[in-house]
């Protein structure tokens, strides 16, 4: 069972949910313990706030890491979201983006395999995070184009990432 009392800063890696929950706690985000395998917390992006959860399979070494940022997708508009869905995963090279079935959420979804001894260092639980909210910044006005704005999928991604490439 893994550690929860983050006294491990002599070292480099932990258990994966203690080395996450430690860095939310030292970056003064709000963060909880769902079970000993899953943990939920909440990142302000640059669009909105992300509800950002960590899963523990530690069967197989793997720390599945979502990043919820509060999008539903609605029935009449699920056709044109999926097609973006596949034209922004086109664009990624670790994770991707799905609507999950209860509830129609969108999410980002990336499954990190760790090694055989199941630790996560400091710096991969930070790329964890950082991608993870970097993705959702990236891509969330071209779902808001698509969802609320009824341009079409191409249009909205296009118009989305010239206008991320635009900001200083």
């Amino acid at each position: 069972m893994p550690r929860r009392d983050h006294a491990f800063a002599d070292r480099d890696d932990a258990a994966p949910l203690d080395m996450l929950a430690a860095l939310f706690e030292a970056r003064g985000w709000p963060c909880e313990m769902i079970s000993d395998d899953e943990m939920t917390g909440e990142i302000a992006g640059a669009w909105a706030k992300y509800q950002l959860r960590a899963i523990w399979r530690g069967s197989d070494n793997v720390l599945q890491f979502l990043c919820l940022p509060d999008i539903r997708v609605s029935r009449e508009k699920r056709g044109a979201a999926y097609e973006l869905l596949s034209l922004v995963n086109e664009q990624m090279w670790l994770g991707h983006f799905d609507i999950w079935s209860n509830g129609d959420m969108l999410l980002y979804r990336h499954g990190a395999l760790l090694g055989d001894d199941g630790m996560l260092s400091l710096d991969q639980a930070q790329a964890l995070v950082e991608s993870a909210v970097d993705e959702c910044d990236r891509f969330y006005p071209a779902f808001q184009f698509v969802l609320w704005g009824d341009r079409n999928p191409r249009e909205a991604l296009d118009a989305a990432l010239v206008d991320a490439a635009g900001e200083a």
